[in-house]
């Protein structure tokens, strides 16, 4: 992983390095060229009179598109006849409710990120690969709890009762808050393949790319929490403010750690976040 990372990252440094390079060349090529045969004609370089080769970073394209990354931005830019370099950012937010084990749950959806990648085109054709990387990974679900006092909740397999609320002895219902990290791994390598060039070399300026592929995040990370009253017994005879230290808190806490471990082994295995989009290009500039 580690010397992918590298790898594309180098490489993401030295295409305007390289740029400048074919630039000095062409420069070159043009000052010592022979005066064209009719005396009075343009001096053009090899590529030139071709009209095969654009220079780097002299056709742009924007677009738009939707993937499991949330709502997308991109643009691009030409390196040369089989690469481009392409810039993606990503968002999107939803809300909802939904009650388990006891807890009432308001869950929020946050997707953010921004990336960069290389799409490789081997052919002149549609048929693209796409290393890169995901420099800015903020995706993550987050939701606060509660639990009605008087009612029943459930962890790790252990029930417990939500305590009323009672000025006098200062207790509130139970309630908690957990976070769903999709992020573990920063920057993330993304390898994507997929069909259109939102830079076409010849046709239409507007294409519609289609991408497949992955993010690899690591393991999503869940860390979740408990506070308020809870008590062992329906009839609130045996109840405490769950973050005393007594026998009481010290065994809803542990539940809790040990549900926790549980999820967060359950979702170890989800190591790779999938990249499937398609939208809309539109590019400008030399043809």
């Amino acid at each position: 992983m580690k010397h992918l990372l590298l790898a594309l990252t180098l490489a993401l440094i030295a295409a305007p390095l390289a740029a400048a390079g074919q630039s000095s060349t062409s420069a070159s090529a043009q000052l010592f060229a022979d005066p064209a045969a009719d005396g009075g004609g343009q001096v053009l370089s090899p590529a030139q009179a071709s009209g095969t080769s654009i220079a780097p970073f002299h056709q742009f394209a924007v677009g738009g598109g939707v993937s499991p990354l949330g709502v997308g931005l991109q643009v691009a830019t030409n390196i040369n006849q089989h690469l481009n370099l392409r810039g993606t950012g990503n968002f999107f937010g939803y809300t909802t409710t939904f009650a388990t084990n006891g807890f009432s749950a308001n869950a929020k959806l946050n997707l953010a990120s921004a990336g960069a990648a290389l799409d490789y085109y081997p052919f002149h054709l549609g048929f693209r690969l796409s290393p890169g990387l995901l420099f800015y990974n903020g995706n993550q679900l987050t939701a606060t709890d509660t639990v009605a006092g008087g009612t029943s909740f459930t962890v790790n397999g252990d029930t417990f009762y939500s305590a009323n609320a009672n000025s006098v002895t200062g207790a509130t219902p139970a309630n908690g808050s957990a976070t769903l990290n999709l992020a573990t791994t920063k920057p993330a390598f993304t390898m994507t393949t997929g069909w259109g060039n939102m830079i076409p070399r010849k046709g239409w300026r507007v294409s519609f790319p289609f991408e497949i592929g992955v993010a690899l995040i690591g393991a999503p990370s869940l860390k979740a929490t408990l506070g308020g009253w809870a008590c062992t017994d329906q009839a609130q005879t045996m109840c405490t403010d769950l973050s005393s230290n007594n026998a009481i808190a010290t065994e809803v806490q542990a539940d809790l750690q040990a549900q926790v471990a549980k999820w967060n082994s359950d979702l170890n295995p989800l190591k790779t976040y999938p990249i499937v989009s398609i939208g809309v290009a539109y590019s400008f500039g030399p043809r």
